[in-house]
């Protein structure tokens, strides 16, 4: 009975979450985010119709044969809604990863060896700081040609520092302590010590700015979209479609629903950000706990 008991036990704790994800955000940006992937999993089931197709009357409003409406050519905005998921989702995420590779590794190099080395990386973020985000991808974009390819080169040369600059600190004050040290004194090379004394214990934080970040990709990729900058027509891009809405302002249903879209998916991030981050600070947990359901 006893070891019944005790198997019970562990599992209740094997599934138990922390009480950060347990919070009414937390849920609320976890249902969102489970939502939009399922809607992009099986776009082509769930779609109405072609998003590329213009097939039906123009500007129609929203009504029982077209839930959001028709746009300008005659394409189904729901269609394209749903497919524009499969475009700013994993190119957000896929931008937020490349992000935190290429500058979480620049700046693990930076904090651990120091010196020249940490003086030539950190500059170099230092130069792509000097710039406003949106402006310099702007023209790096406008620079390489419009297109979502190349949008996605501009924002990774502009988010590349955040996350360098985050582990290149963490790294200096993992580097002084003793559990490192010793590594180093009992024949540990430098960059084995990095990989398997530093870095798993200050990858926590940069976690977290990823997380937070996807939904910054998400605004700034549909920002240069709307600017022209992005997605090329006819490609449902939802920051081009806001950007097609606002040339038939008294359609509002073009520009009402993608930009909810935009919306939803960018605060559903925020809310998980939020919650892994006060998940990983003891300063906020007893705070947290009395608002777990």
């Amino acid at each position: 009975m006893t070891d019944i008991l005790t198997q019970q036990t562990k599992r209740k704790r094997r599934i138990s979450l922390p009480p950060a994800f347990r919070t009414p955000l937390a849920i609320t940006g976890a249902a969102l985010v489970l939502f939009w992937l399922l809607v992009m999993a099986f776009a082509p089931l769930i779609a109405p119709a072609d998003p590329l197709a213009q097939a039906f009357e123009r500007l129609q409003p929203p009504s029982a044969e077209h839930l959001f409406g028709t746009d300008q050519v005659g394409r189904d905005v729901l269609s394209r809604v749903i497919y524009g998921s499969r475009i700013s989702l994993p190119l957000s995420i896929g931008l937020v990863l490349a992000s935190m590779i290429v500058g979480g590794t620049l700046g693990a190099i930076a904090g651990y060896f120091g010196k020249a080395v940490d003086e030539i990386i950190m500059r170099l973020a230092d130069l792509v700081f000097a710039f406003p985000t949106i402006i310099l991808a702007m023209v790096i974009t406008a620079a390489l040609g419009p297109n979502l390819t190349n949008a996605v080169i501009a924002m990774l040369i502009v988010s590349w520092p955040a996350y360098a600059r985050v582990t290149r600190s963490l790294v200096v004050s993992a580097r002084q302590q003793e559990y490192v040290v010793a590594g180093r004194l009992l024949g540990a090379g430098a960059f084995t010590s990095l990989r398997r004394d530093v870095l798993p214990n200050v990858l926590s934080p940069v976690f977290v700015l990823a997380m937070l970040d996807v939904g910054t990709a998400i605004l700034l990729l549909s920002g240069l979209s709307f600017l022209g900058l992005g997605a090329v027509p006819p490609t449902p891009d939802w920051g081009a479609m806001v950007a097609g809405g606002v040339e038939q302002f008294s359609s509002w249903w073009i520009a009402a629903f993608p930009g909810l879209a935009i919306f939803t998916v960018v605060m559903a991030f925020n809310f998980i950000g939020d919650s892994l981050r006060d998940s990983l600070d003891p300063h906020t947990q007893d705070a947290v706990q009395g608002r777990a359901m």
